[in-house]
């Protein structure tokens, strides 16, 4: 049986599917979206707290690097493999380079379930891994393009830096890390306690938002079909080797490969609307959230955490 949680995410497919009534009104996702990362922040922040060291430091260079590394080689695929526009594939470039929250949540979520070791300091991976690849795609664009926005730099780095999930996973981290599971329980609790039927509902609108994505699935989209759900098994890959090379424990391994195999759905769209006026944001989308969300949540995690088996003997 998949994990309590992943069937909520179920559930909403179905909804979705059969066309019922069922929704989440918009500021109730929105309190629930913003109550994750949060939460997300405070657990890793609290792990973290009185455990800084050189070890750690190298850690995060590695996941950085991870970070620079996948738009790179995900530019040139989907440019002459899934032949793209150059706004299309400098648009999932910034979208599939980056990460998920919601999937980062359910592999959080899986690692618990299977009392898998978990460093504190996974949550950075989301930020570590999440800015380097939008800014990359979007510098991507500007670079070849003629047409290229004139926006400064600055300012995408501005937005980037300073959306709700970045601050509010960085600030949940320090704040955890400052006053650690014992000191700050009368507040933090409220929020660790509760994570799982945060996410439960989270992922019911994300099956009630990926059905309705996955409807305008046509069959010239085969080849944005095939990278959609090839590219989180080949990019799982690069976060199972990097996490080897680390020696991270079974859980932050197993996070670390559903990251880089997850595509961004949050903040990605945003920038790129910003930033790339000709760019189809639905295309990314509808392989983002559509596709690769799903196969990470219903197929992927459980997935990695094999490969990751056989991989560490």
């Amino acid at each position: 049986m998949p994990d309590i949680v992943v069937m909520f995410f179920v559930l909403g497919v179905v909804a979705g599917v059969v066309r019922s009534d069922l929704s989440i009104p918009k500021a109730a996702y929105d309190i629930l979206s913003l109550l994750l990362m949060l939460t997300i922040g405070l657990k890793g922040g609290m792990a973290l707290h009185g455990s800084l060291n050189t070890a750690l430091l190298i850690e995060l260079a590695g996941v950085t690097l991870l970070g620079i590394m996948i738009p790179l080689v995900i530019f040139p695929v989907v440019r002459y493999l899934v032949r793209l526009s150059l706004a299309d594939s400098a648009s999932l470039t910034a979208h599939y380079g980056s990460v998920s929250a919601g999937t980062f949540a359910v592999a959080l979520a899986y690692t618990e379930a299977h009392n898998l070791v978990t460093g504190g300091q996974v949550t950075l991976y989301l930020v570590l891994l999440e800015l380097p690849a939008i800014m990359l795609g979007l510098m991507l664009y500007r670079r070849l393009s003629r047409n290229g926005t004139t926006a400064a730099t600055s300012g995408l780095w501005h937005e980037t830096l300073t959306n709700r999930g970045v601050i509010l996973l960085v600030g949940g981290v320090l704040i955890g890390w400052l006053y650690g599971p014992d000191a700050g329980e009368s507040v933090t609790g409220l929020y660790t306690n509760a994570f799982h039927g945060i996410l439960a509902i989270f992922l019911l609108e994300m099956g009630l938002v990926a059905a309705e994505t996955l409807r305008s699935l046509r069959w010239g989209h085969s080849r944005l079909i095939i990278f959609a759900l090839a590219a989180p098994i080949v990019l799982s890959c690069f976060g199972l080797l990097m996490a080897y090379w680390l020696g991270l424990p079974a859980g932050s391994a197993v996070i670390l490969a559903s990251l880089t195999a997850s595509a961004s759905y949050i903040a990605a769209p945003v920038a790129v609307r910003a930033a790339i006026p000709d760019a189809n944001i639905g295309l990314a989308m509808l392989a983002s959230l559509g596709l690769t969300f799903p196969f990470n949540v219903l197929i992927g995690i459980p997935l990695y955490h094999q490969l990751w088996a056989w991989l560490a003997g």
